[in-house]
């Protein structure tokens, strides 16, 4: 961790030497002569990337460097965190101790200095001109070997399974598939669920994710939103009422669902409230590591117990992730390859990790001899591990062994992932800004720290450490999640040894917080998702703490009193992500945090105080407020740093500063801010803006009486652009558009556009058929009225992906080359449309057709879909070796 550690210091004390230097004035000399030590130390990290893996006594170094760096960050943040309290409470700031600490940390990293300089010219001179400088060489640059996400394996036990689903039952009848962790039960679970005779049986089907810590009222409500749309008094309703809900929807009817990773009988008693015993059409699956709670769910039929993989299936396996195809380059290759594919014992997981390796080494060499001694030292590697009679500690061994493989500046990257809940949908942008915040992210020539950070998350999945849930229209990480095993290796490896990466807080059954609360002050990260108000009362420290994070699955009302403790007890904090904790005020402790670069907040406030500019290093501030308008108080423009404003209101910015400053350069996000503030002054401030939300009254801004759509155009790099009408407390029809602004002043790299509630006629859509570079459509309710949408020719050239919400549409006319390149369909309640072109049957991309209550149109859905099938076997029938796009139909609720 020491690269990033003396990267992120280096460019907090240019941030403070450029524009705070006020701060430090009285050990400006101490910190200049730090800057000059953390140059010299960056150099040496980087050149001696390789040879430290290699070289004990350079490895040991780095670890002095990472220690000293951390203490000196220490130092200087206290001292400018006590310089910031000092300044704001009017009193005079002598500090006499921070100058004399600077000076001890400014010696102890001198004496560090001294012997890196020893090496590059003293007797331990390293011969770096031999050495690959950068990022490690080229095993972390290749372009990573395509994975295919084919299942291998199973299919005796899926077969199995699906009989016992198909078979006849009295009552609700519960399957269990049992096995260790990395065996496989998900995989086979998601097989099954996936399986099309699975598919035509039970149209209806629900999938929900347990794990150890979970809440009733957070399953119950995905499970409610799996069988209708879910309403805001569904959200208010408690555990019970949820429950019966639940009940409801599957007392008739045939459905299968399936429950992922259930610990404890108990945890199944507080479930099962939900089901409907009585429905014997209704089959539940449920997958966990414990014998004990398949007994528990179904006396009269033992568990499935999973087992492991059979030699072929694992060399199969291996091949698929290392190649992404069933093949193998050279012989050598293929018997060792057939050796430590059976190395793994059979265990999934560690095919797939170990696989992940091999992928990097075969990219990485060019000759096959060495190619085949760089897998000799990896297959060496995991047959120390056979003596390991427990799998469990073998796989965990195997993790190990790829984590060591890990380039540095994946390795905080991938621990970070501890930070999360078990079985938590990790939204990749909310990821990639914590990363970024953290200083894990190092500058690349020509990317942006977002698009560095993007190529640190594909090579994490590319190394199989990370798997994706769901990918943008573009192709890029919409959500990823980690396997339980690999969380728990994230966790055990982040928090032992001196840097005590990061630390979860948990309670135990005892009522007993594990580990002791006394140890958050000697961590540098703290995670805590449950008992939130019981650790808050207890009033921790944590003196070293850069990040608190919170996912809690319930939301918890602090009272006013205790809202200060979390500033107040981590002042040196770099990351708040707290958006279950609902803050009744604001504390003034918050305002201390200068150190915040990443906050996610939600209050019942209309106004976001001034003070909130003191924060001059935050990156990304995300507002959730229960408030329809938001009034920004706090002077954005001084916050040099900001790249992502993002709130859930219509949102009034402060007046713009100068011109000429670097105010606003930065901002890539800002969503969603009103009309008014669309205006020159501030849209051309934000000159590097990707993406823009903006809601109110829309009319206001189209027809230029507040606000300029022309300054909206001027954004030449916006490729995300939302548009809300929010006319409130009219009603939204009130607002309704009678235009959309001309072609040409929409932004010119538009990709991705959403309108919501603006009632336009269909004859406009034309207007929007013409953005040449717009790829994803996103019509949200109301956002278009009127019986009749006829498609005009020459429009739309490359939409990929066309959502249309709640509308009154009745008849839709399109062929085929109105859309040539759409892949995806979504039609959410257009509970009036008649049919579905089956134009769009011909369209060579079109692979997804996804009908949401959207019942008269079914029946067309279903004829787009059989013409595809169709026009498939007969292209193969011809020996038309061209790829045919899978095509996938989804209606809900199942049409009869």
């Amino acid at each position: 961790m020491a690269d990033a550690a003396v990267e992120f210091l280096l460019e907090n004390l240019q941030q403070l030497l450029l524009y705070h230097v006020h701060l430090i004035k009285d050990a400006k000399e101490q910190v200049e002569r730090l800057e000059r030590d953390l140059r010299l130390f960056k150099s040496f990290l980087k050149d001696s990337t390789k040879k430290r893996r290699r070289d004990d006594s350079l490895r040991e170094l780095v670890c002095q460097i990472r220690d000293v760096v951390y203490e000196a960050e220490d130092v200087i943040d206290a001292f400018v965190t006590q310089a910031t309290e000092s300044r704001s409470k009017s009193r005079i700031f002598r500090a006499f101790q921070a100058p004399v600490k600077l000076l001890t940390i400014a010696k102890e990293v001198e004496k560090v200095g001294a012997k890196v300089r020893d090496i590059y010219g003293g007797k331990g001179k390293l011969d770096f001109a031999s050495l690959t400088v950068g990022d490690g060489g080229p095993e972390e640059s290749e372009a990573p070997i395509p994975r295919q996400d084919d299942v291998v394996g199973f299919e005796d036990e899926a077969e199995t399974i699906i009989g016992y689903i198909n078979a006849e039952s009295h009552e609700l009848d519960v399957i269990s598939i049992i096995g260790m962790p990395g065996l496989g039960k998900t995989t086979l679970a998601w097989k099954i669920y996936r399986d099309p005779d699975i598919q035509y049986e039970f149209p209806t089907r629900v999938w929900v994710y347990v794990s150890q810590e979970f809440s009733k009222k957070d399953v119950f409500l995905s499970m409610l939103k799996q069988l209708t749309r879910p309403t805001e008094d569904m959200y208010r309703r408690n555990d019970q009422e949820l429950a019966q809900l639940v009940a409801d929807h599957l007392q008739r009817g045939k459905f299968l669902i399936v429950m992922d990773d259930v610990w404890t009988s108990e945890d199944w008693d507080k479930l099962k409230v939900a089901l409907p015993r009585s429905n014997k059409t209704c089959k539940v699956l449920i997958t966990s590591r414990h014998k004990e709670v398949a007994w528990h769910v179904n006396r009269n039929r033992g568990p499935h117990n999973l087992r492991f993989l059979t030699p072929d299936e694992s060399w199969l396996l291996l091949q698929l992730e290392v190649f992404g195809k069933p093949e193998w380059p050279s012989s050598e290759l293929e018997v060792l390859g057939k050796v430590i594919a059976e190395q793994c014992g059979g265990l999934p997981l560690a095919i797939v990790v170990i696989g992940g390796i091999l992928a990097k080494k075969f990219a990485a060499s060019h000759e096959t001899s060495a190619k085949v001694k760089a897998w000799c030292k990896v297959s060496e590697s995991v047959s120390t591990y056979l003596t390991e009679e427990d799998p469990q500690r073998r796989m965990e061994r195997i993790i190990a062994l790829s984590y060591d493989k890990l380039p540095f500046h994946l390795r905080a990257c991938f621990l970070y992932f501890g930070m999360f809940p078990e079985d938590f949908e990790i939204p990749a942008w909310k990821l990639i800004r914590m990363w970024t915040a953290e200083g894990f992210i190092q500058p690349k020539s020509g990317l942006n720290l977002e698009e560095t950070a993007e190529s640190y998350l594909e090579e994490l999945i590319n190394r199989n450490l990370v798997r994706v849930d769901k990918r943008k229209p573009c192709g890029k990480v919409k959500t990823c999640r980690i396997h339980d095993m690999l969380r728990d290796f994230c966790k055990y490896e982040g928090g032992k040894g001196r840097e005590n990466f990061l630390q979860e807080m948990k309670k135990t059954g005892e009522g007993e917080f594990e580990p002791p609360i006394s140890n958050v002050a000697t961590c540098r990260r703290l995670c805590i998702h449950s008992n939130i108000s019981s650790f808050v009362s207890s009033k921790p420290t944590g003196p070293h703490v850069r990040s608190f994070v919170c996912f809690s699955k319930e939301d918890i009302n602090l009272p006013a009193e205790s809202c200060s403790t979390i500033p107040a007890g981590f002042k040196l904090l770099r990351v708040l992500e707290v958006k279950p904790i609902k803050m009744t005020k604001i504390p003034s402790d918050l305002y201390h945090l200068v150190h915040l670069r990443y906050i996610t907040l939600s209050f019942t406030l209309a106004v976001l105080p001034a003070a909130f500019s003191k924060l001059w290093n935050l990156q990304t501030f995300v507002v959730d407020t229960t408030s329809r308008a938001l009034d920004v108080k706090a002077d954005i423009w001084k916050l040099l740093q900001l790249r992502h404003l993002k709130t859930n209101a219509c949102t009034t910015l402060p007046k713009t500063g100068s011109k000429t400053s670097k105010e606003g350069e930065k901002l890539q996000t800002l969503s969603t801010i009103s009309p008014q503030n669309c205006s020159e002054d501030v849209l051309d401030k934000c000159f590097n803006l990707k993406k823009l939300g903006i809601r109110g009254r829309l009319s206001l801004l189209v027809d230029g009486k507040a606000g300029s759509f022309e300054s909206v155009g001027r954004l030449r790099n916006l490729e995300r652009l939302k548009l809300v009408n929010d006319v409130f407390p009219d009603p939204p029809s009130e607002g309704q558009l009678g235009s959309l602004p001309p072609t040409y002043q929409f932004p010119p790299k538009l990709r991705i556009l959403t309108l919501a509630d603006t009632f336009l006629d269909w004859s406009h859509m034309s207007t929007l058929g013409l953005l040449e570079n717009l790829e994803v459509l996103k019509l949200k309710d109301n956002a278009f009225k009127g019986r009749n949408w006829t498609a005009v020719d020459g429009c739309f050239r490359n939409l990929e992906v066309l959502h249309i919400g709640r509308t009154d549409l009745v008849i839709w006319e399109a062929s085929a080359h109105h859309f040539p390149r759409l892949r995806c369909v979504e039609l959410c309640n257009c509970e009036k449309l008649q049919y579905i072109p089956i134009g769009l049957a011909d369209i060579p991309s079109f692979q997804l057709l996804d009908l949401y209550r959207t019942e008269y149109a079914a029946a067309s859905a279903k004829r787009i879909h059989e013409k595809r099938i169709q026009d498939a076997n007969r292209r193969h029938e011809e020996g038309d070796q061209t790829i045919t796009v899978m095509f996938k139909l989804s209606i809900f609720p199942p049409a009869v």
